[in-house]
Protein backbone atom coordinates (compact mmCIF):
# COMPACT_ATOMS: atom_id res chain seq x y z
CA UNK A 1 0.00 0.00 0.00
CA UNK A 2 1.22 3.38 -1.19
CA UNK A 3 -0.47 6.36 1.74
CA UNK A 4 0.14 9.59 2.07
CA UNK A 5 -1.08 11.30 5.24
CA UNK A 6 -1.57 15.46 4.93
CA UNK A 7 -0.83 16.61 8.34
CA UNK A 8 1.40 14.14 9.99
CA UNK A 9 3.56 15.41 12.04
CA UNK A 10 2.09 15.09 15.03
CA UNK A 11 -1.15 14.03 17.36
CA UNK A 12 -3.49 12.19 15.26
CA UNK A 13 -1.81 12.80 11.79
CA UNK A 14 1.63 11.31 13.21
CA UNK A 15 -0.45 8.15 14.61
CA UNK A 16 -1.60 7.15 11.10
CA UNK A 17 2.03 7.55 10.24
CA UNK A 18 3.33 5.54 12.54
CA UNK A 19 0.00 3.13 12.85
CA UNK A 20 -1.52 2.10 9.95
CA UNK A 21 1.48 0.62 7.38
CA UNK A 22 3.10 -2.68 7.98
CA UNK A 23 6.21 -4.46 5.93
CA UNK A 24 6.40 -3.73 2.56
CA UNK A 25 4.03 -0.77 2.48
CA UNK A 26 5.08 3.03 1.53
CA UNK A 27 4.04 6.32 3.68
CA UNK A 28 4.30 9.85 2.53
CA UNK A 29 4.15 12.17 5.34
CA UNK A 30 3.12 16.12 4.78
CA UNK A 31 3.88 18.83 6.76
CA UNK A 32 5.89 21.59 7.45
CA UNK A 33 8.38 20.12 8.87
CA UNK A 34 9.60 16.14 9.62
CA UNK A 35 9.79 15.01 13.57
CA UNK A 36 12.75 13.36 14.10
CA UNK A 37 11.34 10.53 15.87
CA UNK A 38 9.20 8.77 14.11
CA UNK A 39 8.59 5.20 15.30
CA UNK A 40 7.41 2.68 12.12
CA UNK A 41 7.13 -1.31 11.76
CA UNK A 42 10.10 -2.65 10.39
CA UNK A 43 10.36 -2.74 6.45
CA UNK A 44 8.22 0.46 6.11
CA UNK A 45 9.51 3.13 3.76
CA UNK A 46 9.31 6.70 4.97
CA UNK A 47 9.04 9.63 3.02
CA UNK A 48 8.28 13.08 3.48
CA UNK A 49 7.15 16.74 1.97
CA UNK A 50 8.07 19.98 3.49
CA UNK A 51 5.14 22.22 2.70
CA UNK A 52 3.11 25.24 4.40
CA UNK A 53 -0.36 24.95 3.53
CA UNK A 54 -0.31 29.04 4.90
CA UNK A 55 0.49 29.78 1.36
CA UNK A 56 -2.28 27.24 0.27
CA UNK A 57 -1.18 27.74 -3.84
CA UNK A 58 2.39 27.72 -3.45
CA UNK A 59 2.34 24.30 -1.03
CA UNK A 60 -0.25 22.85 -3.22
CA UNK A 61 2.31 23.26 -6.24
CA UNK A 62 5.47 22.08 -4.37
CA UNK A 63 3.27 18.74 -3.18
CA UNK A 64 2.43 18.05 -6.64
CA UNK A 65 6.00 18.72 -7.70
CA UNK A 66 7.02 15.61 -5.55
CA UNK A 67 4.30 13.61 -4.83
CA UNK A 68 4.53 9.66 -6.26
CA UNK A 69 2.73 8.84 -9.69
CA UNK A 70 0.32 6.77 -7.74
CA UNK A 71 -1.41 6.34 -4.29
CA UNK A 72 -3.55 3.68 -2.83
CA UNK A 73 -4.83 5.88 -0.07
CA UNK A 74 -5.13 9.44 1.11
CA UNK A 75 -6.04 10.64 4.65
CA UNK A 76 -5.97 14.46 4.45
CA UNK A 77 -5.83 15.76 8.14
CA UNK A 78 -5.15 18.93 8.19
CA UNK A 79 -7.00 21.63 9.95
CA UNK A 80 -6.40 24.79 11.93
CA UNK A 81 -8.87 26.78 14.57
CA UNK A 82 -9.06 30.01 16.23
CA UNK A 83 -6.50 30.49 18.82
CA UNK A 84 -8.69 30.55 21.80
CA UNK A 85 -11.19 27.78 20.71
CA UNK A 86 -12.39 25.19 22.74
CA UNK A 87 -11.48 27.40 25.72
CA UNK A 88 -14.16 29.80 27.72
CA UNK A 89 -12.06 32.81 26.57
CA UNK A 90 -12.75 32.37 22.47
CA UNK A 91 -15.32 34.93 21.58
CA UNK A 92 -16.38 35.13 18.02
CA UNK A 93 -16.67 38.86 17.87
CA UNK A 94 -12.33 38.88 19.04
CA UNK A 95 -11.03 37.05 16.12
CA UNK A 96 -9.29 39.17 13.59
CA UNK A 97 -10.16 39.52 9.96
CA UNK A 98 -6.78 38.37 9.20
CA UNK A 99 -6.75 35.04 11.20
CA UNK A 100 -10.19 34.29 9.32
CA UNK A 101 -8.95 34.61 6.49
CA UNK A 102 -5.70 32.54 6.86
CA UNK A 103 -8.29 29.88 8.22
CA UNK A 104 -10.35 29.45 5.43
CA UNK A 105 -7.46 29.70 2.86
CA UNK A 106 -6.10 26.35 4.81
CA UNK A 107 -9.32 24.60 5.65
CA UNK A 108 -10.79 25.59 2.55
CA UNK A 109 -9.09 26.59 0.10
CA UNK A 110 -5.82 24.81 0.32
CA UNK A 111 -8.20 21.57 0.57
CA UNK A 112 -9.82 22.32 -2.51
CA UNK A 113 -6.48 23.20 -4.35
CA UNK A 114 -4.50 19.72 -3.10
CA UNK A 115 -6.79 17.54 -3.13
CA UNK A 116 -7.53 18.68 -6.86
CA UNK A 117 -3.42 17.79 -7.40
CA UNK A 118 -4.48 14.50 -5.15
CA UNK A 119 -7.00 12.63 -6.65
CA UNK A 120 -5.64 11.82 -9.76
CA UNK A 121 -2.59 9.89 -8.73
CA UNK A 122 -5.38 7.92 -6.23
CA UNK A 123 -7.50 6.95 -9.53
CA UNK A 124 -4.95 4.21 -10.69
CA UNK A 125 -5.17 2.41 -7.57
CA UNK A 126 -7.60 -0.94 -7.44
CA UNK A 127 -9.69 0.42 -4.83
CA UNK A 128 -8.52 4.26 -4.30
CA UNK A 129 -9.46 5.26 -0.75
CA UNK A 130 -9.71 8.86 0.62
CA UNK A 131 -10.47 9.75 4.26
CA UNK A 132 -11.41 13.26 5.48
CA UNK A 133 -10.81 13.74 8.77
CA UNK A 134 -13.67 16.00 10.12
CA UNK A 135 -14.72 16.89 13.63
CA UNK A 136 -18.09 16.90 15.72
CA UNK A 137 -17.95 20.55 15.53
CA UNK A 138 -18.93 20.29 12.33
CA UNK A 139 -22.17 18.79 12.65
CA UNK A 140 -25.92 20.45 13.26
CA UNK A 141 -25.59 19.30 17.14
CA UNK A 142 -22.50 19.73 17.84
CA UNK A 143 -23.15 22.43 20.54
CA UNK A 144 -19.74 24.43 19.38
CA UNK A 145 -19.51 28.35 19.37
CA UNK A 146 -16.56 28.51 17.09
CA UNK A 147 -17.39 30.12 13.93
CA UNK A 148 -14.26 30.14 11.26
CA UNK A 149 -13.77 25.95 12.24
CA UNK A 150 -17.07 24.90 12.64
CA UNK A 151 -17.85 26.15 9.30
CA UNK A 152 -14.77 25.32 7.89
CA UNK A 153 -15.47 21.46 9.64
CA UNK A 154 -18.90 22.09 7.48
CA UNK A 155 -17.42 22.77 4.35
CA UNK A 156 -14.88 19.48 4.61
CA UNK A 157 -18.01 17.02 4.85
CA UNK A 158 -19.63 18.81 1.79
CA UNK A 159 -16.18 18.65 -0.13
CA UNK A 160 -16.49 14.98 0.39
CA UNK A 161 -20.10 14.79 -0.47
CA UNK A 162 -19.01 16.05 -4.13
CA UNK A 163 -15.92 14.36 -4.40
CA UNK A 164 -17.55 11.20 -3.96
CA UNK A 165 -20.84 11.89 -6.82
CA UNK A 166 -17.82 13.43 -9.20
CA UNK A 167 -15.98 10.09 -8.93
CA UNK A 168 -18.16 7.18 -7.97
CA UNK A 169 -17.66 5.91 -11.72
CA UNK A 170 -13.85 5.31 -10.69
CA UNK A 171 -14.78 3.47 -8.03
CA UNK A 172 -13.28 6.28 -5.01
CA UNK A 173 -14.22 5.74 -2.01
CA UNK A 174 -15.22 8.61 0.16
CA UNK A 175 -15.04 8.92 3.89
CA UNK A 176 -15.93 11.25 5.98
CA UNK A 177 -14.30 10.85 10.05
CA UNK A 178 -16.22 13.01 12.50
CA UNK A 179 -14.29 13.20 15.25
CA UNK A 180 -14.78 14.23 19.11
CA UNK A 181 -12.66 15.86 21.44
CA UNK A 182 -9.31 13.48 20.94
CA UNK A 183 -6.61 12.74 23.44
CA UNK A 184 -3.20 14.07 21.82
CA UNK A 185 -0.86 13.88 24.33
CA UNK A 186 -1.13 9.90 24.21
CA UNK A 187 0.71 8.47 21.43
CA UNK A 188 0.50 4.38 19.83
CA UNK A 189 3.51 3.84 22.56
CA UNK A 190 1.04 4.63 25.55
CA UNK A 191 -1.16 1.40 26.36
CA UNK A 192 -4.79 1.64 25.66
CA UNK A 193 -6.09 1.48 29.00
CA UNK A 194 -4.19 4.24 30.14
CA UNK A 195 -4.56 6.08 26.92
CA UNK A 196 -8.82 5.60 27.23
CA UNK A 197 -8.54 6.87 31.30
CA UNK A 198 -6.91 10.58 30.05
CA UNK A 199 -10.15 13.08 30.10
CA UNK A 200 -11.92 10.67 31.90
CA UNK A 201 -13.93 9.36 29.32
CA UNK A 202 -14.31 12.74 27.44
CA UNK A 203 -11.41 12.17 25.23
CA UNK A 204 -11.42 9.72 21.91
CA UNK A 205 -7.14 7.98 22.18
CA UNK A 206 -5.90 8.13 19.03
CA UNK A 207 -5.51 4.43 19.00
CA UNK A 208 -9.27 3.84 18.60
CA UNK A 209 -9.14 6.23 15.56
CA UNK A 210 -5.88 4.29 14.20
CA UNK A 211 -8.30 1.53 14.66
CA UNK A 212 -11.21 2.19 12.69
CA UNK A 213 -8.91 3.37 9.51
CA UNK A 214 -7.37 0.28 10.06
CA UNK A 215 -10.45 -1.27 9.21
CA UNK A 216 -11.85 1.22 6.57
CA UNK A 217 -8.40 0.26 4.66
CA UNK A 218 -8.75 -3.35 4.79
CA UNK A 219 -12.75 -3.38 3.33
CA UNK A 220 -13.44 -5.00 -0.20
CA UNK A 221 -13.81 -3.40 -3.25
CA UNK A 222 -17.29 -3.91 -2.81
CA UNK A 223 -17.81 -1.21 0.05
CA UNK A 224 -17.25 1.39 1.72
CA UNK A 225 -17.92 3.90 5.06
CA UNK A 226 -19.72 7.13 3.92
CA UNK A 227 -19.08 8.64 7.29
CA UNK A 228 -18.37 7.63 10.67
CA UNK A 229 -19.10 9.82 13.74
CA UNK A 230 -16.63 9.04 16.69
CA UNK A 231 -17.11 10.91 19.75
CA UNK A 232 -15.83 10.17 23.54
CA UNK A 233 -18.79 7.43 25.45
CA UNK A 234 -18.92 10.75 27.90
CA UNK A 235 -19.64 13.90 25.09
CA UNK A 236 -22.78 14.49 26.21
CA UNK A 237 -23.61 17.07 22.79
CA UNK A 238 -24.00 13.61 21.55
Amino acid sequence: MDLMVIGASRGLGRAFVEGLCAAGDRVIGVSRSKPGDLRLPEAVQLDWIEADMSSPLEAARQIEQQMPARLDALIYNLGVWEEAAFSEDYRFLDHADESIIEMVNINITGTILLLKRLIPRLLSARKPQLILTGSTSGLRQSGRPEVAFGASKFALTGIGEALRESFRAERLAVTSLQLGYLNTDDDLSTPLAEAARRGAGELVPVHDVVGLVRALLNLSDASYVRELVLPALRDERF
